[in-house]
């Protein structure tokens, strides 16, 4: 019996998925390495249930071992239809402190091995996960660009019919779609802007950056900005010199991003900080760091959305972000821009109080 237990074992030892082998009394007798990374060492010996208690597993298990017990499992219609013997189905359970969603395949064990089952589990999370943040993404967008399409429609057949002579009405409608197809525009360049940063998101930057003089750039881009909204700017640390390693277009797109947010949601409290600071020891990055901070005291933000707010789309007030010109992709390009830098983002929110925004960068090569 221990030798056919270890003839067992090693074949399972050449399947790339975790794989597990019962007795007749439905006991492990093997497991690879894939299934003790998920379910734990000291498998063996162990009643199946005690592994993996998942209901539709554990009958599929006990049929395989004793066909005549009762009726086979149902076919799941999601997956092809399985040899004689063998079951095949969807199952969802929790293990290694996450739930997975797996196709599981049952089947007897070769005759050579004496009566048994086999279980091997293929992992779909990951990609139930991406297909679903594809189906949302689609859906996102198609919303996006339908509402102000269908309302430039609308304004075009009034222009065409009842307001056809009316000049008054004919400029208003045509100020509406000209800020209805800016918004449009904006929408795709973010989009392409997120692809082209998605795609780069592996390639660590090669170049340097001279970061205090890229953000009294952006600034001095966006002070006119914030004189006609009444904010005043204030700033420290911006006079060191002081290189990094970074892509500049990309690190500018970052605090434009975070600037221009800044004054959008946060103008109302009067005064916006820009500050850069050396951190010795950053612990995330192994090592020295330099954070930017970017500062207001305007409304702020209620906890609840602050994990958010980097996600696709995601608006806190989506009615008033549409009416800035908002397309919800701003801090997601953010976000995956530092990724690429191996830099990270905090954001900090007190409602009333205003938000703060920081930026850390490693001041040598990210590790990893």
């Amino acid at each position: 019996m221990l030798g056919a237990a270890r003839r067992v074992a090693g074949l399972l030892d050449g399947v790339p998925v975790p794989m597990l082998a019962v007795n007749r009394e439905a006991r492990v007798i093997a497991a690879n390495a894939q299934a003790e990374a998920l379910f734990g060492l000291n498998l063996l010996g162990r009643p199946f249930v005690t592994v993996l208690r998942q209901p539709s597993i554990v009958q599929a298990v006990d049929w395989v071992l004793d066909p005549d017990s009762g009726p086979a499992p149902g076919l799941d219609p999601a997956l092809p239809a399985p040899p004689e013997g063998v079951v095949m189905l969807r199952a969802q359970f929790s293990a290694d402190g996450r739930d997975i969603l797996a196709e599981v395949t049952v089947a007897p064990l070769p005759s050579p091995f004496g009566r048994g089952a086999t279980v091997a589990l293929l992992d779909r999370s990951v990609a139930e996960e991406a297909e679903q943040m594809r189906r949302d993404f689609v859906a996102n967008v198609s919303h996006e660009l339908k509402t102000p399409l269908t309302a430039m429609i609308g304004f075009i057949e009034t222009l065409r019919g009842p307001a056809r002579d009316d000049a008054r009405a004919r400029d208003r409608f045509l100020d509406i779609m000209e800020r209805e197809a800016g918004r449009m525009n904006r929408l795709i360049s973010e989009l392409l802007s997120l692809s082209r940063v998605q795609a780069e998101e592996r390639s660590r930057p090669s170049g340097r950056v001279d970061l205090p003089a890229l953000l009294r750039g952006v600034l001095a881009i966006l002070t006119p900005r914030a004189e006609a909204a009444g904010v005043a700017i204030r700033t420290a640390g911006l006079e060191q010199a002081l290189n990094v390693p970074g892509d500049a277009d990309q690190l500018t797109q970052v605090f434009q991003n975070l600037v221009e947010n800044a004054l959008k949601y946060g103008g109302s409290g009067g005064l916006l900080r820009v500050e850069l600071s050396r951190i010795p020891h950053e612990p995330l990055l192994r090592g020295p760091a330099w954070a930017v901070l970017v500062e207001d005291n305007g409304e702020g933000i209620e906890e609840q959305h602050l994990p958010r707010l980097t996600e696709r789309f995601y608006r806190v007030d989506t009615h008033r972000s549409r009416a800035q010109g908002g397309t919800g992709l701003g801090l997601a390009i953010v976000k995956h821009i530092l990724n690429r830098h191996r830099g990270r983002l905090r954001i900090e929110s007190t409602v009333g109080k205003g938000s703060r925004f920081t930026v850390i960068l490693p001041e040598g090569r990210a590790r990893g």
